[in-house]
C-alpha cells in the first residue's frame, strides 16, 4: 500500500482525536452562535451588540497571546493588515450578520454564509493566483441551486413585509466581508505573523470600528441590563470568538484550508437543527431539497480542494 504524500495528512485525518475534537468543538459552537445572536438583536442595536461582544473578546485574545508568549509587535505592515481584518471580519461581517438575522432565520443565514467558499475561490484566483478546479465549480453551482430553493421556501413562508430580500442582501454582504478578510490575511504578510497576535489586534480595531458605527447609526451606547443578554454576549465573545478562531486556524494548518472547511458543512447542519427546535423552522419539500443540495454541493466543492503544502 502506498504511503501518503509527505505534504498531506494521513488517511482518515478527521478521525484522529487531535483533529476530530477541535473540529467538533468549533462546529458545535459556531452552529449555536447563530441562534444566540437573536437574543442580542432584541435587546440592543446590532452595532452596539457587536461592540460589546468584542469589548469582552479583545482583552481575552490579548491574554491568550501573552499566555502563549507570542510577540504583540506586528510592525507597520502587520498593523495595516490587522486593521483591515478588523474592519472587514470583526466589524463589517458581524454587523451584516446581526442585521440579516432580523429578517431571516438563523439557519438560513448560516447556510448562506456557508457558501463563503465561492467568493473565497474567486478572490483567491485573482489575488493569490490559486486555480479553481472543475469539481469545485460544479459543487459550487449545486450548492447555489440549493440556497436558491431554501430562499424560495423562506420567501413563501414570510410575507413581503418580512423583508426577506433585504435579509438576503445583508447575508451576502456579510459573506463578502468575511471572504475578503480570509483571502487577504493569507498573503505573505499574514503568514509571517503569529496568528493569535494578529487576531488580538484585529479584534481591537474591529471593536473601535463597531463603536464608531454604533454611535453614528444608533446614537450613544446602549447598555442592556438583562443578565441573559450579557450571558449570551459572553458566550459569543469567549466561545464564539476567542476559543474557536485559534482552533479553526490550527485546523487549517494541520489539514489545509480545504479539508478544514468541511467544518462549514457541519456548522450548517447544527444551525438548521437548532433553528428547527428553537425558532420553529418548518421543513417543506423545498427546504429539504434545498438543504440537501446545498450540503451536497459544499461537500463536492470542498473535496476538490487539496491541503496546503
Amino acid at each position: 500500500m502506498t504511503a501518503p504524500a509527505a505534504d498531506q495528512p494521513p488517511p482518515h485525518a478527521l478521525l484522529r482525536p487531535q483533529i476530530a475534537i477541535p473540529f467538533l468543538i468549533v462546529a458545535l459552537i459556531w452552529g449555536s452562535t447563530w441562534f444566540v445572536i437573536l437574543g442580542q438583536n432584541e435587546a440592543a442595536p446590532a452595532s452596539w451588540s457587536v461592540t460589546w461582544r468584542f469589548v469582552l473578546a479583545t482583552p481575552a485574545m490579548f491574554a491568550v497571546a501573552l499566555v502563549m508568549r507570542r510577540p504583540l509587535r506586528l510592525g507597520a505592515a502587520g498593523q495595516r493588515l490587522a486593521f483591515f481584518v478588523g474592519l472587514t471580519q470583526f466589524c463589517g461581517n458581524y454587523n451584516f450578520v446581526y442585521r440579516a438575522e432580523q429578517h431571516l432565520t438563523s439557519g438560513i443565514v448560516a447556510v448562506m454564509i456557508g457558501l463563503l467558499l465561492v467568493p473565497n475561490a474567486i478572490l483567491a484566483r485573482f489575488l493569490l493566483n490559486q486555480p479553481i478546479t472543475r469539481r469545485f465549480a460544479i459543487g459550487s453551482a449545486i450548492a447555489i441551486a440549493g440556497i436558491g430553493l431554501l430562499l424560495l421556501h423562506e420567501a413563501r413562508e414570510a410575507p413581503l413585509s418580512g423583508h426577506v430580500l433585504l435579509g438576503v442582501v445583508l447575508a451576502l454582504a456579510a459573506m463578502l466581508c468575511a471572504s475578503v478578510s480570509n483571502v487577504v490575511q493569507a498573503n505573505k504578510t499574514g503568514r509571517a505573523l503569529p496568528m493569535v497576535s494578529l487576531l488580538a489586534w484585529a479584534m481591537l480595531y474591529g471593536m473601535i470600528c463597531n463603536a464608531v458605527l454604533g454611535w453614528v447609526t444608533a446614537g450613544p451606547p446602549v447598555i442592556p441590563s438583562s443578565g441573559a443578554y450579557w450571558a449570551g454576549t459572553a458566550y459569543l465573545a469567549i466561545m464564539g470568538s476567542v476559543v474557536t478562531f485559534p482552533l479553526y486556524y490550527n485546523l487549517i494548518r494541520q489539514l489545509g484550508a480545504g479539508r478544514a472547511a468541511y467544518n462549514g458543512v457541519a456548522v450548517i447542519v447544527i444551525a438548521m437543527l437548532i433553528s428547527t427546535f428553537l425558532e420553529g423552522y418548518r421543513w417543506s419539500f423545498l427546504a429539504i431539497a434545498g438543504a440537501s443540495l446545498a450540503t451536497a454541493g459544499l461537500i463536492i466543492a470542498l473535496r476538490a480542494r487539496r491541503p496546503a503544502t
